[in-house]
């Protein structure tokens, strides 16, 4: 499945942490979505599986609402079962080509990348996009080491599919990203760790948009 590059801009990616309860988490959903995010990525790593279906299906449900593109993190499975646009598989999770070989060739399937070699692999297996990193210091996943500016640039024009840049991006350091041949960003805790989801969406929808310009 083709991905237009413009709905990669600003892609969320959820985490609880920040949420009192699946009502707030959705919540914070719908105002990322609101503030401009393209795509969103449920991850949960805690749940069991039938609270993780219930929420993915009411996710899907607000994605859908809103028009935004729903991704399941890892569980293929449960991606299948509620409907969502796509699955996003990390280099230790469900292999690419599995994952499509499931999904069918209509869904999107996303897959993690921190290395040439991994990302030409995904491409060769049917992934829609990559998720690129870490792009800097990340406290959301601990074993994450950030890659250097020259192996995104190197990632991003060894392949013909697009990229976003994922781990530790802020507003402040976004802009650093610029020129790295990046669609756009994917965010944790810079939106969802936010007083105002909303706002913050809209203010790195915007320097995404400069990212990915220049």
């Amino acid at each position: 499945m083709k991905l237009d590059g413009k709905r990669l801009r600003l892609y969320a990616v959820t985490d609880r942490a920040w949420a009192s309860g699946p009502d707030a988490l959705l919540a914070q959903v719908a105002d990322a979505i609101d503030g401009g995010a393209g795509i969103v990525q449920l991850r949960e790593k805690h749940l069991d599986h039938d609270a993780f279906l219930e929420e993915a299906k009411r996710f899907v449900a607000l994605c859908r609402e809103k028009g935004a593109i729903s991704i399941i993190n890892d569980d293929v499975e449960i991606a299948l079962t509620v409907g969502a646009d796509g699955v996003h598989v990390g280099q230790e999770d469900l292999a690419a080509g599995r994952a499509r070989e499931v999904l069918g060739p209509d869904k999107i399937v996303g897959v993690s990348a921190h290395s040439v070699a991994e990302a030409q692999a995904a491409q060769a297996a049917g992934a829609d996009y990559l998720g690129v990193g870490a792009a800097f210091v990340t406290g959301t996943k601990a074993d994450a080491k950030p890659i250097t500016r020259d192996t995104i640039r190197a990632i991003t024009a060894a392949v013909d599919i697009p990229a976003v840049a994922i781990g530790g991006i802020t507003r402040e350091n976004l802009p650093q990203l610029s020129g790295c041949g990046l669609q756009g960003v994917a965010v944790v805790s810079a939106l969802f760790a936010q007083s105002d989801v909303k706002a913050a969406a809209r203010e790195l929808l915007a320097l995404s948009e400069q990212m990915a310009c220049s």
